[in-house]
């Protein structure tokens, strides 16, 4: 301010004549206010320009979740992770059982039970015997059909047959365990579970009722090996 004093003071001492003197307090005061005018309207332009910059970050922000539905990917320098944060996945409810409905192995019922046979089968014996199950007569030399406790009908797909031959059936979808020095073959035979293992050189074939779900594979290898052939 004393430079701009000293350069008026000589501004007025070459002022021409007639003019009145120059008032060098009163220029340097409307000088003042002039340079805080310019001053407060360089801050007002900088408060409004970082204002209209943050205004348009968060635009852009908005738009970017806006078109990747929400999900904010965070990525980083070369040679690191990008870390992707979405919503968390709504858990799936667990199925409801209705009332009353019963699972396969219920529905399949009690397995059969084999006990002791105390009645003699021709030529073929075995000292087990399905429980409630009895021999049909006249039973044949080479063939015995048993009948079940409850269903008592012609239909031999409804039993348990057991017949002996010289040479072995052809089952389907055949297992075979080895056991006690025997070889049984559990399969199916015409539709029906089937097994058969040789004993004293002939072949003995046990067909179980159609569709039945009161045997397995252990109870029908048990009872066959139970089994002679005389």
């Amino acid at each position: 301010m004393d430079e701009v004093r000293k350069l008026l003071e000589g501004f007025a001492d070459q002022a021409a004549d007639g003019l009145p003197a120059a008032d060098i307090d009163a220029d340097v005061a409307r000088g003042r206010r002039a340079l805080r005018r310019i001053k407060r309207r360089r801050r007002v332009t900088g408060v409004l320009c970082v204002a209209a910059v943050s205004a348009a970050v968060l635009a852009i922000g908005d738009q970017v979740k806006w078109w990747n539905n929400g999900s904010t990917e965070v990525a980083s320098g070369d040679g690191e992770k990008t870390a992707t944060a979405t919503a968390p996945e709504t858990a799936t409810p667990t199925p409801m059982i209705a009332e009353g409905s019963e699972s396969i192995s219920t529905y399949a019922g009690q397995l059969v039970e084999l006990v002791a046979n105390r009645q003699p089968w021709n030529t073929i014996g075995c000292s087990l015997t399905p429980k409630g199950w009895t021999a049909e007569t006249p039973i044949a030399e080479d063939r015995v059909v048993l009948s079940g406790p409850t269903v008592r009908t012609a239909d031999a797909a409804t039993k348990v047959v057991l017949q002996t031959a010289p040479a072995a059936k052809s089952l389907r979808a055949v297992r075979i365990t080895d056991a006690g020095g025997k070889s049984f073959h559990i399969g199916t035979l015409n539709g029906r579970l089937a097994g058969q293992v040789q004993l004293d050189g002939q072949w003995l074939l046990v067909e179980l009722p159609a569709g039945t779900l009161d045997w397995n594979d252990g109870l029908l290898q048990q009872f066959m090996a139970s089994c002679t052939v005389n």
